[in-house]
């Protein structure tokens, strides 16, 4: 979601896409237990203790969040390539499918038709087993009812209809409609498609170490409990509010971490996989709107093999 650079302060208030939600309530008991300090400050109890600011050193605790972050963000930026590989991929294979393969009788038309529709199949299946979630009514669509089935049952549907688009090149290139040479390259292309399916299954299936997000979040714990000692003595009755901007802060930056370290999902920060996949489907339907110029040009039969290649 791009902000809307002409109203910076419009953007600075937004909610919607923000991170408030999800620490909202962190930062206030954050502020209602600096609070509780500054009470017993006020009453004359001893809580002020300046010496508690080094048992967890800010620098060291900015570290660790910058790391967090920088980490999640390449986890983010690397989604973002592999699925604008995806986009390139898909182009490439169906203007390729579109041009190369002859059309000998009237049937080859509508499988090459089905073919580059299965490649729009291909990447919504893709958002749709990298989010968890089973093939729906859109995939249905674009595959056949036998199709559909099948893909209804297995674990990977993506990789199955990579299948049925390598099966489809090799029967092409054994019935003479494209060269050996050209059909190695179109596999070339759909090997790096299923390449591509991989690195998407690798970054989410490779977490964050458990152990390191326990000990980050302990020690923000840690930090915003000891806060307000810290700073009662000299701020008194500001205290509060003082311990909920800092606690806003740091828990703030800490879930940004956590919202785009799997980037694949359907929150506001994630990756505009439906946007993306809706791209591919407007790129395939154009293409097949195109008649290739062998075509208009009435190149048919024997000949198809001779312009082509």
């Amino acid at each position: 979601m791009n902000l809307d650079r002409k109203n910076w302060f419009k953007a600075a208030l937004k909610i919607d896409g923000s991170v408030i939600p999800t620490i909202l309530n962190r930062v206030l008991w954050c502020g209602a237990f600096g609070l509780f300090i500054s009470i017993l400050s006020f009453y004359k109890i001893p809580v002020a203790a300046k010496a508690w600011g080094g048992i967890v050193p800010s620098i060291v605790l900015g570290l660790l969040l910058v790391f967090r972050t920088n980490t999640a963000y390449e986890r983010f930026w690397e989604g973002r390539k592999a699925w604008g590989s995806i986009v390139n991929h898909t182009r490439n294979l169906s203007r390729l499918i579109w041009v190369a393969i002859a059309e000998i009788e009237p049937i080859h038309l509508y499988e090459k038709e089905q073919t580059v529709k299965l490649l729009v199949a291909f990447a919504i299946a893709t958002k749709l087993h990298l989010r968890s979630q089973p093939v729906d009514d859109r995939v249905a669509k674009l595959v056949s009812q036998l199709q559909f089935s099948k893909l209804q049952i297995m674990s990977n549907p993506p990789l199955e209809i990579a299948f049925w688009i390598s099966d489809f090149l090799q029967s092409k290139q054994e019935q003479g409609q494209i060269s050996l040479y050209q059909m190695n390259e179109l596999q070339t292309i759909l090997n790096s498609l299923v390449d591509t399916l991989g690195a998407c299954e690798r970054i989410l299936r490779t977490p964050m170490p458990l152990a390191y997000a326990i000990h980050l979040r302990q020690l923000l714990f840690i930090y915003c409990l000891l806060l307000p000692f810290q700073v009662v003595e000299e701020l008194s009755w500001w205290t509060a509010p003082a311990t909920a901007l800092v606690s806003f802060t740091l828990f703030g930056i800490e879930a940004i971490g956590v919202e785009i370290e799997n980037p694949f999902g359907t929150d506001p920060n994630d990756l505009p996989l439906d946007a993306i996949c809706d791209t591919i489907h407007r790129n395939i339907d154009d293409l097949i709107s195109i008649e290739p110029h062998y075509r208009r040009s009435g190149l048919y039969g024997n000949n198809l093999g001779e312009q082509l290649n």
